[in-house]
């Protein structure tokens, strides 16, 4: 079994409503179920039934009294299906005293803007990714781990997909068709749902390097107002984030691209049917690039750190990979799969931006990146 970082943090944060978003298949369902198990006295509330998202959906504080009972935990699971979810949670966590809420939910696209305002004051928010290198090294071990480097960076890191050895392509298969954005099918403004598979197609041939919405338009034959649109749903369902290019003082750095990658490289191969290993790859630096990304993403949230993140590049083709910003302070990487040779910023940056540590991060010494652990 593996053991999610979340567990202890949410167990530790009881008392206001625990809301869990992140993608589908992540495993949102089985750790507040696991919660909810320790806690004990739980009913569950399961919106993907019909029945139950009737119940819910502009019930009253008596309804909801009858329907909760004695219980002390309330699990409502997959609550973007639910109207007006917000105002219903709102009403249990203000009318139904001694009370502690767990909610999930696959999808940004409706459930936030529907809980953010009702619950104000009165939730704690969490996202829970495909699992972290910290846990599954937890689970697997070190040596064991550290032999699936390659596979795990080329099948990725769903739940499902590492349980099922042997089982991984067609896992996967499943998982990225759509299934894993079926709730961005039925929201109103996807008119052309081929269009925003062949969009997912194309931004995972660019990973890596930074996306032009007018390039894309072009390719898809739609506007660039629609490709920015539908890039922007795909990152509210959990499937893309993107990263910002960091721009202060030069007229010549990039200030107006961003770079975009997957959450799961697993899920990106399996878009473009490339399951080679990294020795055949073309796009193994590109790869190497979104896994350490989306893993440093993991271990920033899990360990509630508060950074800027960005990479940087400038029209003459100087660039860095990746910057985090706090502490008064830019630190700046470089990733390198195999490679030994030493990088350098370039002296543009350093004039620049003299307040600033650089490491270049590696096969190697990736795992002080990414985790906790020593």
């Amino acid at each position: 079994m593996i053991i999610r970082q979340l567990k202890d943090l949410i167990l530790n944060r009881l008392g206001k409503a625990i809301i869990l978003l992140g993608p589908r298949q992540t495993g949102k369902t089985t750790l507040l179920k696991e919660i909810s198990e320790i806690l004990g006295n739980f009913v569950l509330f399961n919106a993907d039934d019909p029945a139950v998202r009737a119940k819910l959906e502009n019930a009253n504080t008596e309804q909801l009294k009858q329907l909760i009972g004695n219980h002390k935990v309330v699990f409502v699971d997959e609550a973007q299906r639910i109207k007006n979810i917000g105002l219903t949670l709102k009403i249990i966590t203000d009318q139904i005293k001694n009370v502690q809420l767990l909610v999930s939910g696959s999808s940004a696209l409706e459930l936030a803007n529907e809980i953010n305002e009702p619950l104000t004051g009165r939730k704690w928010e969490y996202m829970l990714y495909p699992i972290s290198w910290q846990e599954f090294t937890e689970f697997a071990g070190y040596l064991k781990s550290q032999q699936q480097l390659e596979n795990r960076i080329i099948y990725g890191m769903y739940p499902e997909v590492i349980m099922n050895l042997g089982l991984e392509k067609k896992t996967l298969l499943q998982l990225s068709g759509s299934y894993l954005y079926k709730d961005l099918l039925t929201y109103d403004k996807i008119r052309k749902p081929q269009v925003l598979e062949k969009l997912l197609q194309a931004l995972a041939f660019q990973i890596g390097n930074e996306v032009s919405l007018n390039e894309l338009a072009g390719l898809l034959q739609i506007d660039a107002k629609t490709v920015a649109t539908y890039i922007d749903l795909l990152e509210k369902a959990f499937i893309i984030f993107r990263l910002e290019p960091f721009s202060r003082n030069l007229r010549n750095e990039i200030s107006t691209n961003r770079k975009i990658y997957f959450y799961d490289t697993g899920i990106r191969n399996a878009l473009i049917s490339n399951f080679n290993p990294m020795e055949l790859r073309q796009d193994k630096g590109a790869l190497w690039e979104n896994f350490l990304l989306s893993e440093r993403l993991k271990y920033i949230e899990y360990n509630e750190l508060h950074c800027n993140r960005y990479f940087w590049r400038t029209t003459q083709q100087q660039e860095i990979d990746y910057i985090e910003e706090h502490s008064g302070k830019l630190f700046c990487y470089e990733f390198k799969w195999k490679e030994k040779k030493k990088a350098k910023l370039s002296k543009t940056f350093i004039n620049s931006y003299p307040e600033y540590e650089f490491e270049v991060i590696n096969s190697d010494n990736f795992m002080k990146f990414v985790t906790n652990l020593k």
